[in-house]
């Protein structure tokens, strides 16, 4: 199922919005400020974002700029009443794929909302047998369901793929998992290397002692 995250501070309309999605198949994170859809997003992957612009603590503007600098790209549409150029222009400046402006159809939304998957839809799926990695999605399937993994499992995982046969230390998973002002440990990536053991039968993750892990199809 498509996950979208619906970044809205007008609660009415945004569970509206919410309902209209969920008819049509698609499943909804709801956020009402800016730092909310920020935190959603090391919390889960998502398959679109539909960010208000004008939104408490951080605008949507500003929320895909930051997410694009950390090399999310996963495909934006921006929902806004602002009609002036200058507004729109640092919208498309910030990494936005498209744009709709209040108040709109509901079939249009839909419209854009499909078109743009489609347009988005990655063609070149990296596969390790039955593992397969969506770079343009962030998204890792295994036979063919994708894995319901968090930030840190799907970077884990990734970083694995990236090095499968050979040893990833500790000291590198630590760098990618967490930033120079946040604290890992070698047991909260046991936990996470356990995780992920369990989605994938029929793959083994090993242990290299005092070293690091490597994954082995």
């Amino acid at each position: 199922m498509t996950k979208i995250l619906l970044l809205e501070d007008d609660l009415l309309f945004g569970e509206t919005l919410v309902d209209l999605l969920e008819e049509n198949d698609f499943e909804v994170t709801h956020v009402p400020n800016g730092q909310s859809a920020i935190d959603a997003t090391y919390n889960q992957n998502f398959h679109i974002y539909i960010l208000d612009i004008n939104v408490p603590l951080i605008d949507g503007v500003t929320v895909l700029k930051e997410l694009r600098d950390a090399n999310d790209s996963t495909p934006t549409i921006f929902l806004t009443s602002h009609k002036d150029k200058e507004m729109l222009t640092r919208g498309f400046m910030s990494g936005a794929d498209d744009y709709i402006t209040k108040p709109f159809d509901s079939d249009e939304l839909l419209l854009r909302l499909r078109a743009l998957l489609r347009r988005c839809k990655s063609s070149s799926v990296e596969c390790i047998e039955l593992l397969c990695h969506d770079e343009v999605h962030k998204r890792i399937s295994y036979d063919e369901i994708e894995l319901d993994l968090s930030k840190k499992e799907y970077a884990l995982l990734l970083l694995l793929m990236k090095h499968v046969n050979n040893t990833v230390p500790k000291e590198l998973i630590s760098d990618e998992l967490w930033s120079v002002s946040q604290t890992g440990s070698d047991g909260a990536i046991r936990v996470y290397i356990n995780r992920i053991k369990q989605l994938l039968p029929q793959m083994t993750i090993e242990n290299i002692r005092g070293i690091g892990y490597k994954l082995v199809p």
